[in-house]
């Protein structure tokens, strides 16, 4: 949450994993100040999450693309896009719905399920430390 926890963070995330790259598109979108969005934007290529690209036009601006370790987010960014979409708004309000890029589909509500594949509600798992064992010295 070090890294995330702030609105705009996430904000950035989510314009990123929909296509926006340039500072001037995410500021625009988001309407944040740019001392902000830049502060932002700094925090989450230091803890690589984000890198800058040479822009796709070859221009001479720079882009911020996602790292693998950005990828990674894809479900959490998907969980609250769909926490949202059941939550925020009325039945007939217009919004935005992820789809499949093969089908065009909507995509599935997220699950979380155990091992064995059995659906997990919040009731249905804890939090337990992991013992970190030492390495034991061969003989």
């Amino acid at each position: 949450m070090d890294i995330l926890g702030d609105e705009w963070s996430l904000l950035i995330l989510r314009d990123v994993f929909d296509g926006l790259r340039r500072f001037g598109e995410l500021q625009k979108n988001l309407g944040v100040a740019r001392n902000i969005l830049s502060g932002r934007l700094r925090n989450l290529v230091a803890h690589g999450i984000l890198e800058t690209v040479a822009a796709s036009d070859g221009s001479a601006f720079h882009e911020y693309a996602l790292t693998p370790k950005g990828k990674d987010l894809f479900q959490v960014i998907v969980a609250l896009r769909q926490w949202g979409e059941h939550h925020c708004f009325q039945p007939d309000e217009p919004r935005s719905r992820l789809v499949d890029t093969e089908h065009g589909r909507p995509v599935r509500p997220l699950e979380l399920r155990a091992e064995d594949g059995r659906p997990l509600a919040c009731s249905d798992a804890v939090v337990k430390k992991v013992s970190e064992q030492k390495p034991r010295r061969k003989r």
